[in-house]
This record gives structure tokens, C-alpha cells and sequence, in this order.
């Protein structure tokens, strides 16, 4: 009786807690799995249904690799720059905060928010634009971490059994894509199952898919907007640690708008979209934040993401992962991929070679591959040589 209880109470208050949401909110109630169980419930679970999907994100594998994976700057020894577990953790605390202004499903937004990433490649984006290169090499398709991120959470987590995770989730994991800024992000509310699974499949043989897709979902909108405001003022940060710009350097016409430091452009941002989104059911900018937000971006785009220092040790990583893809492509029985592909099961094995290589691959940290790197590719030392 008592077990009947606290179900009731779990069932009353996830009740409660939809009807006080916005009209545009995503309601608990519409949670749709995208697997059907078949394992019988025999244990009390009082978590709200995107609650579940936290955890499984949370101790995934994956999460666990985020610490020692790249956000923007990959080779500079200094514990104050931006590792991706931070970003994610900041994306998640912005976009609760816009939910919360919003009233819109904060618990799905936390799981978009901290998966959003999960299959991101070593070394970011030099490393997704080397998988990338490899893949249409091989003409077998495109690799993107969107939708990397969602195959690893349904077919590779868990020794290939993955993870039965909601499709609101799923979808906002897909349609994160933080390099494309809008001025208004409108979500696709009539789409579908299939539909979502359409565009998973398009952006693994579409380059440049995710560009064409929009979040089902409000929620997946504000994890959109908030992977770019996080990592906005966090690059301008890193690179005046690192010693690439001084503060001076940003333009007076994005400052005088919204400031020049991580806090004030954070502040500014969330603060125009609530705003400017209230009772909407849309996510808008103002005119003069959008326009500065442009003129920032395109600042950090020359400045430092091209920035030559960047670009010269950039395409020595990149050649790292393509050497890398390239010896495991021809050799799965390698040490490390042997191991990894023994761990899996027999449906997970089925997939294409190609895939199971980028999988392996994009799985790594930035140390395992450095280090992996330095023992198929550099000569060992020796102290002595037995004579023969």
C-alpha cells in the first residue's frame, strides 16, 4: 500500500507540475519513448519521465570522456581553458535558466543540455572535420557530432545495446548545431517519429544536413540558443588566457551592446531572449543584440578560431586522426580497436566497418589518442639491443 502511494504522489505531482508549464511546454505526459520496453518494472521509480533520461546521460560512458575532450583550444597547458565536461554543465545551467524564465520543461532541457555533445571527436571540431573527411573518402556517407550523439546513446552505449531514450531528447540532441545563429528559432512542433528518424539517417548521408533541420521541440530550442551563448564569451576568455587577443580587441559596436566579458555577454543574452520570448511560441532575439551576437561571432571566427597559431597546430592534430582512422580502417585486429570491437555484441558488429572505426575513433579522448598516436607512429627508445 505504501508502494501504491508514493506512485500516486509521483503520478499527482507530475500532473501538477504540466499544468503550471507554458502552453508551448513540452508536458511530461507526452513523452515518447522510442523503444517499446519489454522488460517488466519490478523495482519502485519515482523519476519524472526525462528524469530517467538524465541519469542514463549522466553515467554513460560517453559523459565520462567528456574531461578530457576538447572545447575550442586543444594544446595549451593551462587548467583555466574550457574542456568540453564544462561546457556542457554551462550549457545546461544557461538553458535551465531560459526554461525557467520561459516555464517551459526544464528536465528536458537538462537532458538535451548535458548529451548534447556526447559524440563529439577528439580534439573537436578538427577531429569531426577529419572523421568527416574520412567518411566521404570512403564514400559511405558524412560524420557529424549531432547525430554521432544520438547513435551513440541508441547503438553503442552499453556494449552496443544502448539506451532507451525519449524522442524529444533524442530530437534536441540532434538539432543542437551551435554554429548556426538566428535571430528567431521556431520549433518543427508536427514533426514526427519518422521524421526525426529521417533526418538522423540524412545527416549520415547529407553533408551539411543539420543546417536544415529544426528542433521538434521549445526546449531543444533553448539548448540551440544556449550552446551558442556559452561558448561565445567562454572563447573570448580562453583565448586572453591563452594570450590570442587582448579584451581591447573586440569591437566597440558588440561591446557597447553586450559587453566583453563571459558574465556580462551571458547576463545580456539570456536576458533578451527571455525578454523578447515570453508567451511565445517561438525564441526571439532583439534586432540590436542579434546584430552584435553576429559581429561577435564573425570576431571569433577570424580572430580565433582562424587564427594562424590555431590553424597550423590544428592541421597537425587532424593528421593524427586521419593516420589513426587509416590504420584501423586496415587493421580492426590493432590493439585498442580488438579490445574495443570484443566488448560489443553481435548486432553492434554488423555495422558497416567504416562506422566501427569512426565509432572507436570518436569515442577517445584527447590524451588516449595522443598517446595511441605516439606508440604506433614513434620509435621506441631502447637502451640496449639483445645481440643475435
Amino acid at each position: 500500500m505504501e508502494k501504491d502511494a508514493v506512485i500516486r504522489n509521483a503520478l499527482r505531482q507530475t500532473k501538477e507540475y504540466d499544468e503550471r508549464l507554458s502552453p508551448y511546454a513540452t508536458k511530461n505526459s507526452e513523452c515518447i519513448k522510442v523503444r517499446v520496453s519489454k522488460k517488466p518494472i519490478t523495482h519502485l521509480d519515482i523519476r519524472w519521465p526525462y528524469e530517467r533520461d538524465i541519469d542514463r546521460i549522466l553515467y554513460s560512458k560517453s559523459y565520462r570522456r567528456y574531461v578530457d575532450k576538447t572545447q575550442a583550444l586543444s594544446f595549451f597547458s593551462n587548467v583555466h581553458i574550457t574542456k568540453r565536461s564544462l561546457h556542457v554543465q554551462w550549457v545546461s545551467r544557461i538553458a535551465r535558466q531560459i526554461g525557467r524564465g520561459l516555464n517551459l520543461n526544464t528536465d528536458l532541457i537538462e537532458a538535451i543540455a548535458l548529451g548534447h555533445d556526447l559524440g563529439h571527436a577528439p580534439y573537436g571540431h578538427v577531429g569531426e572535420k577529419a572523421l568527416n573527411d574520412a567518411l566521404k573518402e570512403k564514400g559511405v556517407g558524412f560524420f557529424a557530432h549531432n547525430a554521432n550523439s544520438v547513435r551513440n546513446l541508441l547503438f553503442v552505449e552499453r556494449k552496443g545495446r544502448g539506451y532507451n531514450v525519449s524522442l524529444q531528447v533524442l530530437d534536441g540532441i540532434l538539432c543542437h548545431n551551435g554554429e548556426i545563429i538566428n535571430c528567431r528559432y521556431e520549433p518543427d512542433t508536427n514533426k514526427t517519429a519518422e521524421q526525426f528518424w529521417e533526418e538522423y539517417h540524412r545527416c549520415w548521408v547529407e553533408e551539411d544536413a543539420s543546417s536544415h533541420i529544426a528542433p521538434m521541440t521549445l526546449e531543444g530550442c533553448v539548448v540551440r540558443i544556449s550552446d551558442v551563448i556559452s561558448y561565445i564569451g567562454k572563447d573570448i576568455d580562453d583565448a586572453v588566457n591563452a594570450g590570442l587577443i587582448k579584451r581591447s580587441d573586440l569591437p566597440e559596436e558588440v561591446t557597447s551592446v553586450i559587453g566583453d566579458g563571459n558574465d556580462t555577454i551571458i547576463n545580456r543574452l539570456i536576458g533578451d531572449i527571455v525578454v523578447h520570448s515570453y508567451n511565445k511560441p517561438y525564441l526571439e532575439f532583439s534586432p540590436e543584440v542579434y546584430e552584435a551576437l553576429i559581429k561577435l561571432y564573425a570576431f571569433i571566427g577570424e580572430k580565433i578560431h582562424h587564427n594562424p597559431i590555431l590553424v597550423k597546430e590544428n592541421e597537425k592534430l587532424y593528421r593524427m586522426v586521419r593516420e589513426l582512422f587509416d590504420i584501423f580502417y586496415e587493421d580492426l585486429n590493432a590493439v585498442g580497436i580488438k579490445k574495443y570491437l570484443a566488448n560489443m555484441n553481435e548486432d553492434y558488429l554488423k555495422s558497416p566497418r567504416e562506422l566501427l572505426v569512426t565509432d572507436f575513433l570518436s569515442g577517445m579522448t584527447d590524451t588516449y589518442l595522443l598517446d595511441y598516436y605516439k606508440k604506433v607512429f614513434l620509435p621506441k627508445w631502447h637502451t640496449d639491443f639483445d645481440d643475435e
